[in-house]
């Protein structure tokens, strides 16, 4: 029998039963006597254990059968122990996380003998009646539904990526066919017929699209387990909500999302969330909230985290840009609360006092902007003191297939995606004044600096341009104007990646086709700024 297909398979469900059992064990800490919570980490270490079993992973199945029999117990007395043993059991899930680990990695896991004893000497908390719904279950004798297999396929995600990849080429050539065809006489019909072909490749590209969204509770449900054991080795204690989790977004965006949570989640607890004593001196309860929200507005998903924590010390902040030289000591007095909320982006620059494995070695908030930035979103954080921090985060939907502005260069074309546009404005080029190396313009009412993406981009520009069309959008943090020669309008497309003869031109996001073959290229303009 060829196991290697069910090892993938165990794998991959065993891994889905340890969320289950992670969110079901933080809801235990909350509520001892939820049956429910009870109920799904039973199941779950009951899977893991006949799985295991089946497949030879002895070690792995003990300790999955300890928690399974000790579960028993605790639906049988309706309460599971108390906070210690929580504790005990968040143990035990993360010992069968390393052992599954180790399988992944074609490794023998390490047997837990000593948890395993734990696990059988931990007692309920206080003795209660065996739940009602279990007694009247058995009294009756009513027959249990079978269960039925889910209508879910899983597929390998390359397969996804192949399958996605041709629907972008088909998108492609459509384009490329409609060109010639408007370049014609006589072809109505046909254009007609090309009409009914784009409205089905439309149908199959949100097909696509969908196949390859997967929901953000992906990420976000791992979170609060994340924030509790950093909470525990600094001697705090965390409540964390989750909201929106629901949501779905786009695979290959979802899968780079992770980490900048995780910063974040660390500068919450670590930086934000206050100790017990200092939270009661402050008329806080002794438990620092975070709460973590996501919800979708148009083609964009927007992920807040906040804290009621003592927020960001800005005083503190500038004294620490002056003294690593960031900015210059009499720049520094007259920077603004905006101005100076931005300095913690910058690489290396910390309000931390000490550096500890968690945080506080100032590359977290600058990766987390890379990070986005180069996924076609934005970063935008307030604070207010005594009250907490919030950072909100927006990235697209999908990355695949997006819809760009096409910009003319002079001679060449490159596409910027609509989710940075906020509008387009034509101004003279005598509207812009120069002063060293930066240009500015008003536009409306509003100072802008003015980027001249020809000449950021090293491409010829026109001859002369007596008026230029101004992008007006966010990047980095501020609203900025970038200059090009004018508008070739909107259009939708599918995404390659760079060659990579190109990969270490970082403003350079994607490339693609228009039409009439012309390569275009796909502008990062955070990585021009």
């Amino acid at each position: 029998m060829d196991l290697a297909r069910y090892q993938t398979i165990f794998l991959e469900e065993a891994s889905e039963h340890c969320a289950e059992m992670s969110a079901a064990l933080l809801e235990l800490e909350k509520d001892p006597g939820s049956a429910d919570a009870i109920d799904r980490v039973f199941r779950a270490a009951h899977s893991i254990k006949g799985m295991a079993a089946s497949l030879g992973h002895d070690g792995l199945a003990e300790l999955a059968h300890a928690m399974e029999d000790r579960m028993q117990v605790f639906r049988e007395a309706g309460r599971v122990a108390g906070g210690e043993g929580v504790a005990l059991l968040f143990r035990a899930l993360a010992a069968l996380e390393h052992m599954l680990e180790a399988c992944q990695a074609d490794e023998a896991p390490q047997n837990a003998p000593e948890l395993i004893g734990e696990l059988a000497s931990l007692e309920p908390s206080t003795p209660a009646a065996a739940p009602a719904h279990a007694t009247v279950l058995r009294e009756q004798g009513e027959p249990l539904e079978a269960p039925r297999p889910p209508a879910t396929v899983r597929v390998h995600t390359s397969t996804l990526d192949r399958f996605l990849a041709s629907v972008g080429e088909i998108i492609l050539n459509t384009n490329q066919v409609r060109t010639a065809v408007g370049s014609s006489a006589g072809s109505a019909g046909f254009s007609e017929d090309l009409d009914r072909m784009e409205q089905v490749v439309g149908e199959l590209q949100r097909r696509a699209q969908e196949l390859r969204t997967t929901p953000l509770s992906r990420i976000l449900e791992p979170l609060p387990r994340t924030a509790r054991a950093m909470a525990e080795r600094l001697g705090k204690r965390i409540e964390v909500e989750v909201s929106g989790a629901e949501l779905e977004l786009d695979r290959s965006i979802l899968d780079r999302l992770g980490d900048p949570l995780v910063h974040l989640l660390r500068n919450a607890v670590d930086h934000g969330i206050e100790a017990p004593e200092l939270r009661a001196r402050s008329r806080k309860s002794e438990a620092g909230r975070i709460r973590i929200d996501a919800h979708r507005e148009r083609d964009a998903i927007r992920i807040r985290v906040s804290d009621d924590g003592a927020g960001i010390d800005l005083e503190k902040l500038r004294a620490r840009a002056v003294e690593a030289r960031v900015v210059h000591r009499d720049l520094a007095a007259d920077l603004s609360p905006e101005h100076l909320m931005a300095l913690i982006f910058h690489p290396g620059l910390s309000t931390s006092e000490q550096v500890s494995d968690i945080s506080g070695r100032g590359v977290g908030m600058d990766a987390v902007r890379v990070t986005v930035e180069s996924l076609g979103g934005s970063v935008e954080v307030s604070s207010e003191a005594g009250a907490g921090t919030r950072v909100q985060l927006e990235v697209p939907v999908t990355a695949a297939i997006q819809r760009v502005l096409l910009l003319a260069l002079g001679q060449e074309v490159v596409a910027l995606p609509i989710t940075r546009v906020e509008r387009v404005v034509e101004i003279s080029a005598d509207r812009i004044e120069t002063s060293g190396s930066d240009a500015f313009a008003l536009i409306g009412e509003e100072l802008l600096p003015i980027l001249d993406l020809a000449d950021s981009l090293g491409l010829p520009s026109a001859a002369k341009r007596e008026v230029m069309s101004v992008v007006v959008g966010d990047v980095r943090g501020e609203r900025m104007g970038l200059a090009a020669d004018g508008i070739e309008g909107q259009q939708q497309i599918y995404v390659k990646p760079v060659p990579d003869l190109l990969a270490e031109r970082r403003a350079l996001a994607g490339l693609t086709l228009l039409g009439d073959g012309r390569p275009v290229f796909l502008i990062d303009p955070g990585q021009l700024a």
